[in-house]
This record gives structure tokens, sequence and C-alpha cells, in this order.
């Protein structure tokens, strides 16, 4: 794909190296330059050579997590439209602080993500301003470990909690970074993966 005369960049980021290089093929047949990376920190390299106009990332890697590395993306580049992907976590609730938009790994079809990648392209950089929720994303592993992870809308780090009795109603949990009280909502509703 192609805006004003050149080819828009995709940095797509995963530790999976059959994953990047089928995804990597997959959108350079949809007409984007894509570079891949293998963790937040080759992807960190990556930023610093060239700029991409759209950012894909897994969420569990090694060296560097996908919660670190963009939460790093959101504080030095808030215009770069980012899409997180996972298999072993699930996005509840707003997903804004770290991510555009959020696809569940063997749950999405090639063209739904071009979908949401053009998108999030038409959007930005002018996509509005998205105000600092007052409570915080809640990610949820898949696997039903006994914790799950929160994104702290403060700073952008991401930390575990203890998984403790599902409630509707909002909790409070401070972040070990910046110790803000942190608000969030564990939906019952939305944990059928565990």
């Amino acid at each position: 794909m192609t805006h004003e005369g050149f080819k828009l960049r995709i940095l797509f980021v995963d530790d999976d190296s059959a994953l990047r290089e089928t995804s990597g093929l997959i959108l350079k047949s949809f007409g984007y330059d894509v570079r891949t990376a293998e963790d937040g920190f080759q992807a960190l390299v990556e930023l610093r050579s060239v700029l991409p106009d759209l950012i894909v990332s897994d969420l569990r890697m090694p060296n560097m997590s996908g919660f670190e590395l963009l939460s790093i993306v959101r504080k030095r580049f808030p215009h770069i439209p980012v899409i997180a992907i996972s298999g072993e976590f699930f996005g509840q609730g707003t997903t804004a602080p770290l991510a555009d938009a959020f696809l569940m790994k063997g749950q999405y079809r090639p063209e739904q993500m071009a979908a949401k990648i053009v998108e999030l392209i038409e959007e930005s950089p002018l996509r509005p301003h998205v105000p600092k929720p007052d409570k915080a994303p809640v990610w949820v592993p898949v696997n039903g470990k006994g914790y799950f992870v929160l994104t702290c809308p403060a700073c952008l780090r991401s930390f575990s909690e203890p998984r403790t009795e599902l409630a509707d109603a909002a909790s409070e949990a401070e972040c070990p970074a910046c110790m803000t009280k942190v608000r969030y909502i564990l939906d019952v509703h939305s944990c059928g993966h565990n």
C-alpha cells in the first residue's frame, strides 16, 4: 500500500520466527514495506534506523516484552499507531494506553489485519487524542494462570496482579513503578477464555 507515492512501512515484532516470516510475506503481498524484529530490543534498533508508519507487536516475548516495548513507543512515538497481538493474553476493555487495536493470535485472518492497518493509517497522524482512561486496561492470561496484567494509565508500565475472585465492580491496585492508584474492572463476562 502506498501513501502519497511511497510504500507504507510496517514493523512486525514477534519472537516466533515462522510467524514473523509468514506475516512479513503476507504484509508485503498487501504492498507494505515490512521490517521485522524478534523482541523489543531489536524493535528499538529498527526504530532508530527507520520509523515505521505502524507497529504490530506480540505481547509475550523474551528479553523485552511487548508490554515494555509498547510503553516506550507510546511515550517516545505517540503518533505511531500500534496493533497488539497475543495468543497468551486477551485485551479486556480499552487497550488505548498501549495499543490502538488488539488481535488474538490464531483468531484473525490476514485480511482482517490488513483492514485494521488501513483503518489506523487513515486516522494517523491526525488520530484523535485519546484521553487517559479512568480505568486501567486489563490483560487476562488465556491459560488461566493465577494473575492478570494491568497497564498503568499514568506511566504506561504493565504489572501483574494476583488473580482474586472476579467482580464487575471497580477494584484498585498500586502501580509498582510510579505508585499511582490504578482502578480496573475485571469483567466476569469477558473472562470465558480461562
